[in-house]
Order: structure tokens, then sequence, then C-alpha cells
């Protein structure tokens, strides 16, 4: 009868060091600096922030095959693709932050850029 104090010991199956090998790398290829870049300062002190969004895909897999030579007569591969795409870029200066949309825009977003000149208009701050 197996003790609960003292667990049974496991081995590691071969998969497993191949998927930590892949999921190593990608930690290493991804950080905070990579979603929200370093800032960028112009010469008349605008600050400007690039944000992306990371896209990662992992695939792993293996199996035993043929006679016994080993204890695991194992063939295993695993893979992974990763994709950075800017999103959009934080301008300050120092007075607002605005939000530049990279790419093709949805209505959506059309309406949320238009909601600050609304909300200024209706309290009297008009664009300059």
């Amino acid at each position: 009868m197996d003790n609960p104090i003292y667990p049974v010991e496991h081995t590691e199956h071969p998969i497993e060091s191949i998927m930590d090998s892949a999921f190593g790398k990608i930690r290493t290829l991804t950080d905070a600096d990579i979603i929200v870049g370093e800032p960028i300062m112009t010469a008349d002190g605008t600050s400007i922030i690039p944000i992306s969004k990371i896209s990662v895909g992992v695939v792993s897999g293996g199996g035993e095959y043929g006679k016994k030579v080993s204890e695991y007569p194992f063939a295993g591969a695993s893979g992974a693709g990763m994709s950075v795409l800017p999103v959009c870029f934080l301008v300050s200066d120092g007075k607002s932050v605005r939000m530049l949309n990279v790419g093709s825009k949805s209505t959506i977003d059309k309406v949320l850029e238009t909601v600050p000149d609304v909300v200024g208009s209706l309290f009297g701050k008009r664009k300059k």
C-alpha cells in the first residue's frame, strides 16, 4: 500500500521535455516590451508608444513505435509559430494622450474616435 506522505516517483515522459523546451523558447521571445513597446521621444517632446498584439501557436506530438529497444522507444516533435502585429500607437504631447490605430478601421473604431470631439463640443471645448 502506498504511503501518501511519500509520493510515487514520477518519471518524465519524453514528450514532456519536448513541450517544456518549446514553451521555454516562446517565453524567452515574449515579454511585456513586445506588447507595450519602448517609448520613442520626438524632438518636440512628444512620446510615442507602440502597442502590439501577439499570437502564438504551439503543436507537439509523438508516440512510441517499434520494438522496445530502450525504456521509451519514442519519436516526437514540436513546432511553434508566433506573430507580432502592431495594433496602435499611444501619442502623448504632455497635455493629452491620443490613440492612433494601425490598419483598417471598423465602424466601432470610427465611432470611438469621434467620442472625444462630441464630448468636447457638448462642454464648450472645441478642437483647435
